[in-house]
């Protein structure tokens, strides 16, 4: 198709092509896309700002992200490993696991299913 352009009283002919729409992109059938587990190695971080007095870090496990507890799959006096889940939280619909950063035994809990913690929040202390 050609058409006839005028800007600042000139004259311009052009060619233009018309473009096809496009059909839209479809899984194929019977495909199931569905989300991997993912492991969050909870670090020690900074403790937050307040007065929670001197934290031994190596001794904790903080919350990485703020969120709700789904599941405690640790308790006072289990020996762990690293990587070990010791909970599960959910942030944003997303079930994360907040695993073990060092080997050795819990001396406790600090949190319950169905509480909600912060980011940096204390959830778990090793002896």
């Amino acid at each position: 198709m050609k058409l006839t352009i005028k800007i600042d009283q000139k004259t311009y002919e052009v060619d233009v092509d018309a473009a096809e729409p496009e059909a839209p992109s479809q899984a194929p059938r019977g495909y199931v896309m569905e989300s991997a587990p993912v492991r969050v190695p909870a670090a020690p971080m900074a403790a937050p700002p307040g007065p929670s007095g001197s934290v031994n870090e190596e001794k904790v496990c903080r919350s990485p992200v703020s969120g709700n507890v789904v599941r405690v799959m640790a308790h006072a006096g289990q020996s762990i490993q690293v990587g070990d889940v010791l909970l599960v939280l959910e942030a944003m619909k997303m079930e994360t696991n907040i695993t073990a950063p060092v080997s050795g035994k819990l001396a406790a809990v600090k949190v319950n299913a169905g509480e909600s913690v912060q980011s940096g929040q204390v959830v778990v202390e090793f002896e």
